[in-house]
């Protein structure tokens, strides 16, 4: 029986425990998108965690969807999540790098040009956090060529997140961002070799997981899924049929680890999944003290993550081990820019006191 609190091996690198922060965007840099001083003492405080996973961070200018959230496709980048790894290490925890392409989920007002997908299909629903509120364009589908230099782009995003000292690199293909558009039936309508079948469908995917394994070795490399397909608009005829090749496939890759976000329910296709991959399992989505101890008690899961839990409760695991209240979260300061909701919420003693 697996322990919250105990170590375990992740590919080619050991976590002093099994909670994992999740990646979070909570878009805290400038225009920029070079991470600052506030975004090194927020992972500073969550560095009690095993392994942290960035926020999702963009591979290329042209690869965002939303305003001030962080990249890495230069020095200056990687010279500042540098200093954030640095204090992570610090307090001997591990740090991954969630690489990003938002594909069609973005606006011409954002990366000033029409928005790319694996087909011209636009997502239903209004832009996240533009006013005034509009609805997702049409993007433009990608030809081959561009296909082969996003994931140059990755490549090199890949590169630099050595230099800055990362522990692995998790691919995002998850939450309906390109990669994942690519995989799906009801955005992707290609007749070419990235389209169609299941393999074809899993192709873009399963190439930038081969690049980004020869840059870091697999088992330095995570891939983050979500296999229930609930956001932003996307849909498949089957997905426990598609989601089992890919992770099939990852598996014949011996990557590190998979990032599964699905909240347990009776419909869940990730315990089916969980059983096609030898590599470690992170759960994750509307976890509690409870269901996270049983997932690892089960062996349901290695390691488990907590998102909204870990922005409001910087202390968590030290709340989980001692049946703590939780502190709740405030919507409001989400995206705020400022320390406001993002480093001020405080710890168990701190609140304690304040009750007190």
């Amino acid at each position: 029986m697996a322990e919250l609190n105990s170590p375990l091996k992740v590919g080619g690198f050991e976590i002093k425990n099994r909670l994992v922060l999740a990646p979070l965007t909570r878009a805290r840099t400038d225009q920029s998108r070079v991470p600052n001083d506030l975004m090194v003492e927020y992972y500073q405080q969550r560095a009690n965690a095993g392994l942290l996973i960035t926020e999702a961070t963009i591979i290329s200018a042209k690869a965002a969807g939303y305003y001030n959230t962080p990249g890495l496709w230069n020095e200056e980048q990687v010279i500042a999540w540098k200093k954030i790894n640095d204090a992570v290490h610090a307090q001997h925890a591990k740090i991954a790098v969630q690489l990003w392409h938002v594909g069609r989920i973005s606006d011409p007002e954002i990366i000033g040009d029409t928005p790319v997908s694996s087909s011209a299909v636009a997502a239903a629903g209004e832009v996240s956090l533009l006013r005034p509120k509009r609805a997702y364009v049409v993007p433009r589908a990608l030809t081959i060529s561009e296909i082969k230099e996003i994931i140059a782009e990755y490549k090199y995003s890949a590169q630099l997140a050595k230099q800055a000292d990362f522990d692995a690199v998790e691919l995002h293909a998850a939450n309906g961002y390109l990669v994942e558009q690519f995989l799906y039936s009801n955005t992707n309508q290609r007749k070419d070799e990235y389209g169609g079948s299941i393999e074809n469908r899993a192709r873009f995917l399963l190439e930038v997981v081969d690049t980004l394994i020869g840059v870091w070795g697999a088992d330095r490399v995570g891939v983050h899924l979500s296999p229930r397909g609930d956001s932003h608009d996307m849909a498949d005829a089957n997905r426990l049929e598609l989601f089992s090749y890919v992770v099939e496939q990852l598996n014949l890759r011996k990557i590190a680890f998979i990032f599964a976000r699905e909240h347990i329910a009776e419909d869940s296709i990730a315990p089916i999944l969980r059983k096609k991959f030898s590599g470690v399992w992170i759960a994750n989505e509307a976890l509690t003290a409870d269901t996270a101890r049983q997932l690892l008690k089960n062996g349901e899961a290695d390691a488990v993550a907590f998102g909204q839990a870990y922005i409001a409760n910087p202390d968590l695991l030290h709340r989980l081990e001692n049946n703590a209240p939780l502190n709740k979260i405030n919507p409001k300061t989400l995206y705020s820019g400022s320390a406001e909701g993002y480093t001020d919420y405080p710890t168990f003693s701190e609140s304690d006191v304040l009750v007190g």
